[in-house]
């Protein structure tokens, strides 16, 4: 059975620290192909960027075509982030965001830019030289720039950028930046490294989810799977400060395990996969939570579409601060989200498509 031990979290912390923003991904890719190499029957990059691995299980009968499900997995590589838009001159840039991001939050946050990681701060005017009514309004866009200083005659437009923070851990919890969905990568690669015999795993590192699911929906069309698997990062909404309200949309936290979706923003959950993963987490005493329905996706609710329609279901490791320069996450929700998944896919069989939907 894998686990998440010191080989793993440093996995995960040179996942984070890279830099792959939506349409650049490559960082990440190189360390996907690097990870699976040699564990998988096939890998190939597609015409988008998409890491496609399969494993057709050590029990499968290539002669015969012995039935198994063959069930992808996916996982999005990129993070959201910056593009450059245009020169201003003396290092000073104007940029747009990849991605759903609060620009509240953006001034004054630590950056790197380009492939070589150069640092740059998000500007905007000092509270010494904001008026008075200014004050009350959220600043846009427009009015911020990315400066790297004089010198910077390595980027251009079209160069992505990301916040600078750096992967730390802390007691039970790691902090960092992309989180979102590094997380979920490195799940999919012990999946691919352990890879149960009696199923065909399809195994999709995809591009572009942040900026709509693109790369999930050439991956699912060309694996054409039976069902399918998200692993992703879902928000976690357990601070006290925000329980001014009832909770009814995001109501996972930290500590309580994997989140399975019943439904998000773009898919409504196959229930037999929903099933399944309950019924496996209940029977393995392996803590999860159900994601109540609400708002948000994944790349389920692209994949579910192809084809003649994709039964899927995603599942989260639950997190703090999603989008934001640094997010917040616990260890063993990681790892029990790699034990319930692991678990899952050992207790397959064409049985869980067979049965009743409701």
């Amino acid at each position: 059975m894998p686990t998440i031990g010191t080989t793993q979290i440093k996995l995960l912390e040179k996942l984070c620290n890279a830099m792959a923003v939506s349409g650049d991904e490559g960082e990440v890719r190189a360390m996907v192909l690097e990870e699976i190499k040699g564990h998988a029957d096939e890998v190939k990059v597609d015409a988008l960027g998409n890491v496609l691995a399969t494993r057709a299980g050590a029990e499968r009968s290539r002669s015969t075509g012995e039935n198994r499900l063959k069930v992808m997995l996916a996982a999005h590589m990129d993070e959201v982030g910056f593009m450059l838009a245009a020169d201003e001159g003396e290092g000073i840039f104007r940029f747009e965001t990849v991605g759903s991001m609060d620009v509240r939050q953006l001034p004054g946050k630590a950056v790197i830019v380009g492939k070589e990681h150069l640092p740059g701060v998000i500007g905007a005017r000092p509270i010494h030289l904001v008026k008075e009514d200014e004050l009350k309004n959220k600043i846009p866009l427009d009015n911020l720039r990315i400066d790297l200083g004089p010198g910077s005659a390595k980027v251009k437009p079209g160069d992505r950028a990301t916040f600078a923070t750096r992967f730390q851990r802390t007691g039970p919890s790691i902090i960092a930046k992309a989180l979102d969905n590094r997380l979920g990568v490195a799940v999919l690669i012990e999946l691919v490294r352990h890879a149960p015999s009696n199923i065909e795993l399809l195994a999709a590192f995809t591009v572009q989810e942040e900026v709509g699911l693109r790369g999930a929906k050439v991956a699912a069309y060309a694996f054409d799977p039976d069902c399918a698997i998200v692993i992703d990062s879902t928000p976690a909404n357990d601070l006290p400060a925000w329980d001014g309200e009832e909770n009814t949309a995001y109501n996972t936290k930290l500590g309580l395990g994997p989140a399975i979706y019943v439904a998000d923003g773009g898919t409504l959950s196959d229930p037999r996969l929903v099933r399944h993963l309950a019924a496996t987490a209940e029977a393995e005493a392996i803590p999860y939570q159900l994601r109540q329905p609400g708002g948000g996706g994944t790349d389920a609710g692209a994949i579910q579409k192809q084809r003649a329609g994709i039964p899927s279901v995603s599942v989260s490791v639950p997190g703090r601060y999603a989008h934001t320069a640094a997010g917040l996450t616990r260890i063993e929700d990681w790892k029990n989200t790699l034990a319930l998944l692991q678990t899952a896919l050992e207790r397959m069989t064409p049985d869980v498509l067979a049965a009743e939907r409701t």
